[in-house]
């Protein structure tokens, strides 16, 4: 039986720090130059930005590993371009999972010439034996309150993962109430606020504050404001 839950809460406010006057990138774990012994990674789950992109530019990235990025707009749109020769628009409201072999690099580009676009980029490493470089996108209806929505998995014909890994989204009102209970309780788990407050495993979060945890059977959760919206990510715990 799982008598102890082990635990690591990321206070929006302690997060790192990388800014230009075109660029602010919040870190949640160890990123370029930001490096702190208590934000190594967690497991698979190399990096999880926040990030806000000044209007008409453009930011450049590299994986230096077979590596599955998650992109997530929450303001506004990006406009893309990858290795794979894919270009294309992803609104708030969609996601992107673009599986990038080693040295495969992407372009993100504010398309609004005066306004802010802030998106989530989230980079989940992968050491299978077989990868294939790929792009998926899916809309997300939000609309549909007070239930997690699969954003992948590695079972879902539309968005599938190339490991063993799970994510969920939802949008909840004040008082609700819900539980997630794990594909395998050896997993690890993040969640992170995008918006609005919750309890999360009788720990208070808020806004952009993330978790991780350890030897979980299910989460529980309830929302303590109203358009509160959680993503939860399951995957293989580290070591």
């Amino acid at each position: 039986m799982i008598t102890q839950t082990e635990g690591q809460i990321y206070l929006a406010g302690q997060r790192g720090l990388s800014q230009l006057s075109m660029f602010r990138s919040f870190h949640t774990f160890n990123f370029g130059l930001y490096q702190d012994e208590n934000r190594a990674p967690f497991g698979n789950l190399q990096v999880f930005n926040d990030d806000t992109l000044a209007g008409g530019k453009s930011l450049g990235m590299q994986v230096g590993h077979n590596t599955e990025v998650i992109l997530l707009p929450v303001v506004g749109a990006l406009e893309y371009r990858n290795s794979l020769g894919k270009t294309g628009i992803l609104e708030a409201g969609q996601f992107q999972v673009f599986a990038a072999a080693k040295g495969m690099e992407y372009e993100i580009t504010n398309p609004y010439e005066e306004d802010l676009v802030n998106f989530i980029q989230i980079w989940l490493k992968n050491d299978e034996p077989v990868f294939e470089a790929s792009m998926q996108e899916k809309s997300i209806d939000l609309e549909t309150r007070n239930q997690l929505l699969p954003l992948f998995s590695p079972y879902v014909e539309d968005v599938t993962i190339q490991q063993q890994a799970y994510a969920f989204i939802g949008k909840f009102e004040g008082r609700q109430e819900a539980v997630y209970p794990l594909k395998n309780p050896d997993n690890g788990i993040f969640v992170f606020i995008i918006e609005g407050a919750f309890e999360v495993q009788n720990r208070l979060m808020e806004a952009r504050d993330g978790l991780s945890l350890r030897n979980l059977e299910e989460l529980e959760f309830e929302a303590l404001s109203n358009d509160a919206i959680i993503l939860i990510m399951e995957f293989t715990a580290p070591d």
